[in-house]
């Protein structure tokens, strides 16, 4: 399909094309990073699955066709809107460190940070925990026909895709010479007789169809429940845990078999701030996405419609509110069981206002994280912490159902950039442990048994009782920035989902990046040209560090909405992903 070279949305929300269509649906909606994974969801949807088993299912299916972005070893948080109910949970499927994870025991290795690939940052992995903890409580359907369409692929083969293939720094061909000297497991898989094969080829993956085999077979026991359960031991406790042991202990990591026997999955209340008519919940401030929310707080004092969308004021004041939470991220956001986060305060409306009143018509050229211990705006300077690229590796699925039930989630990590395939269990394990710092006094130390901030986030909005966005995207640190533009377009300007998704948008750098190592730039901003040259004039003239980048790369959203008078479905997703060669993204409802 041939991409236009310039996009206005400067005309009314109902004018304006897209280059996606509107995908509506009675029954259920799916959106995600892969055609297959997307269609593996609707496929568990007209078995009789709900939004969750669709979710799931599309995430194990996702785990395989996209391992540059994610795979089982690596963390899911998910967040569940169950039918009826009116409230949103958060399933925590993040890592948790090993228990001999402590700053001493890298710097006995010779590191002064944690190392962004290999065993000595794998934790315990998540993902597999939260999937069935998911099922579990708001699924219906058994495990292995959950797991089935994964499986299929996995033995079939799956083609390899133009992401896998060409995905800067990610994929196989950037990759092909690291496996073929260093890690022989990835070399198994994804080169055919060392050589990188030609897109659409078939990759198979025998020891990860034989491990999926293993829990699916192991969930065939008692009742639905009972078979969850079966499986989740099977990978903590089993063979699984075992091979996972016997590799990181092969390679002098810290991940024991006992690390992996504690594990357990948290299931939380979520973080939320109502703006625009809705409600938007996130997870914990464990993970980044709190900070999109005390974005929208600092906004609700100002007229952003009648700024413009997009114009130099509009983007000036988004950008300035971004800095200030993403501040105040770097300042206090951690795993809460370790560190006392102030997030009532933090998400308050009082303190937005107060954090509001420090945008002024300059760009801010300095960190300025508040200080909500003592009801302040501003952090003194002595009290601040001192500190990017996007990270590309994480995908994301939503689904939605008729009967209400909804939920979005955010797979990322165990890419087969960071780590070797492990050749007994087919993936590799996840890095997210280096996240964390070294030096004391920073809320994200490493300890033992702690889970890393992240920065993988979903969303999932409600109107009264009904839900009604569930939302996300890859892309590290810059993940909530595009979803904060995505909501503010869809609430504040009235686009539809698709004129939401595709619109054009930016990323700051402002802060220190969540990913080794850490990197930063001051007042830059990244753009899309398509904001207009008024616009990009606008924001230099405040002083704002622009880096025009090209069209179609600041956003990679996948989306579903509920209309909550009518019950209609529709599903959207981002071009960008197409078009940087990322991911064959597919939004489907039927």
């Amino acid at each position: 399909m041939a991409v236009p070279p310039t996009r206005s949305y400067r005309t009314l929300p109902t004018q304006a094309a897209t280059l996606y269509p509107r995908v509506f649906g009675r029954r259920g909606a799916i959106a995600s990073e892969h055609t297959l994974s997307a269609l593996a969801g609707i496929e568990i949807l007209q078995a009789g699955g709900n939004a969750v088993d669709a979710a799931m299912a599309a995430t194990l299916v996702e785990g395989v066709v996209n391992p540059q972005m994610h795979t089982i070893g690596g963390e899911c948080p998910i967040l569940v809107h169950q039918a009826g109910t009116g409230r949103v949970v958060c399933i925590n499927g993040n890592m948790v460190a090993p228990g001999a994870a402590t700053p001493a025991a890298f710097r006995d290795r010779g590191l002064t940070a944690i190392p962004p690939e290999g065993v000595l940052a794998a934790g315990v992995p998540g993902a597999f925990g939260a999937v069935i903890e998911a099922l579990l409580r708001f699924g219906t359907l058994p495990f292995a026909e959950i797991m089935a369409p994964a499986l299929s692929l996995l033995r079939t083969g799956f083609p390899l895709h133009a992401g896998l293939l060409r995905q800067q720094f990610f994929g196989v061909a950037a990759l092909a010479e690291k496996f073929r000297t260093v890690w022989p497991g990835s070399a198994a898989v994804y080169l055919h007789d060392g050589a990188v094969p030609p897109e659409g080829a078939a990759i198979l993956n025998p020891a990860l169809a034989d491990t999926f085999q293993y829990l699916s077979d192991a969930s065939r026991t008692g009742s639905r429940e009972d078979g969850l359960r079966a499986a989740f031991r099977a990978f903590y406790q089993g063979d699984v845990a075992a091979a996972i042991a016997d590799y990181v202990a092969a390679h002098d990591g810290l991940l024991t078999r006992d690390d992996l026997a504690r594990f357990t999955v948290p299931v939380e209340g979520t973080t939320s701030v109502t703006f625009g008519g809705a409600t938007l919940h996130k997870s914990g401030p464990w993970n980044q996405g709190p900070a999109l929310l005390q974005a929208l707080s600092i906004l609700k004092g100002f007229d952003l419609h009648g700024m413009g969308h997009n114009s130099a004021a509009y983007l000036h004041t988004v950008i300035e509110a971004v800095k200030l939470a993403w501040a105040d991220r770097e300042q206090f956001y951690a795993d809460p069981d370790f560190i006392r986060v102030p997030i009532d305060t933090l998400l308050s409306d009082a303190y937005g206002a107060k954090r509001a009143g420090l945008v002024d018509a300059a760009a801010s050229r300095v960190m300025r994280p508040g200080d909500p211990w003592r009801d302040g705006a501003l952090l003194p300077a002595d009290e601040r912490l001192g500190g990017a690229a996007w990270g590309a590796g994480t995908v994301h699925v939503d689904a939605m159902d008729q009967a209400g039930n909804a939920c979005a989630a955010t797979p990322s990590g165990a890419w087969i950039r960071h780590g070797e395939v492990m050749p007994a269990l087919g993936f590799p394990l996840g890095t997210r442990l280096s996240n964390c710092q070294l030096a004391q006094g920073f809320p994200n130390v490493v300890a033992p048994y702690k889970r890393p901030r992240t920065t993988i986030s979903p969303s999932l909005a409600m109107k009264g009782d009904q839900p009604w966005l569930a939302f996300g995207s890859m892309g590290g640190d810059q993940q909530d920035q595009w979803q904060l533009q995505f909501y503010l377009n869809r609430c504040v300007f009235g686009m539809t989902l698709q004129q939401a998704i595709e619109a054009p948008k930016f990323s700051s750098e402002h802060f220190p990046a969540q990913f080794h190592p850490h990197e930063w730039a001051l007042n830059r901003v990244r753009i899309e040209p398509d904001v207009g040259d008024a616009a990009l004039a606008g924001l230099r003239q405040a002083g704002h560090d622009i880096d025009v980048g090209p069209s179609w790369t600041e956003g990679f959203l996948c989306a579903t909405e509920r209309d909550p008078d009518t019950g209609m479905l529709e599903a959207g997703c981002d071009p960008r992903g197409v078009r940087c060669d990322i991911f064959p993204a597919a939004a489907l409802a039927y």
